[in-house]
C-alpha cells in the first residue's frame, strides 16, 4: 500500500515543476508549508488512505522536487523516494533498535539502528542517536525543541557511506523532526549544510503550498560537491 501511495503522489505532484502551487494527491490534506534555508520549501500532509499516524513530506528546490517520503508517529522513515535517482527505500520490518520519538521526548535521548531496503541500491543501515539539548527556540511563532544528532550510514557490504552530526529541531506538536545545521562527511571530503526553517505557513495564508523556495536561492552556501547523490546531502531525518 505504501509503494502504491508513493507512486500516486509522484504522478499527482509532477506538474509542480511548471506551476506556482504544489498539487496534493486526491484525498490528502496539508497542514504546514516550511520555507527553509538553502533554497528549499517542504510541504507536510496526511492522506486518508494511509495508516493512522503516517505523515508525508515533499521537498522542492529551485529545480523541482527533490524528495518524497513518509514517517510514522515515532519519526521512523517508512518510505523515501529520490526523484533524481529514481530510488525508493522502505523501512525493514523489524529494526534492531527502532527510532522512537516517544523515547526522545520522554527521556531526552534516543538511539537507533535500522535498515532501509531498495531495489536500486540494496540495503542501507543507519546507526545513530538524537538528544534533546534542553534549549527551545521560537521561529516564526513556532516553538521547537533543539536536538543534537549523529548518524552513520553503511552500504550492503558494511562500508561507511556517509556520516553527519549537528543540531536540528523537533516539534512535539506535529511529532516531526525539522532541519537544522550539520556537517556531512563522505569518503573523500566534508561539508556543512544549513536546513534551518525560516517561515511556517498555514492553510489560508499567502505562500501555503507554494512550489517556489524563497531563502538563499542562487547563493553558494554549501561546499557540497556537485556530484554527490541527493540522499547524501538530504536532511538526516527524512
Amino acid at each position: 500500500m505504501m509503494r502504491g501511495a508513493l507512486a500516486l503522489l509522484m504522478l499527482s505532484a509532477s506538474p509542480v515543476l511548471a506551476a506556482d502551487t504544489f498539487a496534493l494527491p486526491q484525498g490528502c490534506e496539508a497542514f504546514v508549508t516550511i520555507q527553509s534555508r538553502s533554497c528549499a520549501v517542504e510541504h507536510h500532509f496526511v492522506c486518508a488512505a494511509d495508516p493512522e499516524g503516517i505523515k508525508r513530506r515533499a521537498s522542492l528546490s529551485e529545480d523541482g522536487m527533490t524528495y518524497l517520503g513518509s514517517t510514522d508517529r515515532e519519526g521512523q522513515w517508512v518510505t523515501s523516494f529520490y526523484p533524481e535517482l529514481g530510488d525508493e527505500e522502505t523501512l525493514e520490518a523489524a529494526p534492531a533498535d527502532p527510532a522512537s520519538l516517544t523515547e526522545l521526548l520522554a527521556n531526552g535521548v534516543d538511539t537507533y539502528d535500522f535498515q532501509t531496503l531498495s531495489d536500486t541500491v540494496g540495503t542501507t543501515r543507519y546507526v545513530g542517536q538524537d538528544r534533546l539539548t534542553g534549549t527551545t527556540e521560537t521561529i516564526d511563532g513556532i516553538t521547537l525543541q533543539q536536538t543534537e544528532y549523529n548518524i552513520r550510514a553503511y552500504g550492503p557490504d558494511g562500508t561507511e557511506i556517509w556520516s553527519s552530526a549537528g543540531r536540528e529541531y523537533v516539534s512535539d506538536r506535529w511529532r516531526l523532526f525539522i532541519g537544522g545545521t550539520g556537517r556531512v562527511t563522505v569518503p573523500t571530503e566534508t561539508f556543512d549544510k544549513d536546513d534551518r526553517p525560516v517561515e511556517f505557513i498555514f492553510p489560508g495564508e499567502p505562500g501555503f503550498l507554494s512550489a517556489n523556495p524563497k531563502h538563499d536561492c542562487g547563493a553558494m552556501l554549501s561546499s557540497a560537491p556537485s556530484d554527490l547523490m541527493p540522499k547524501e546531502i538530504a536532511h538526516d531525518h527524512l
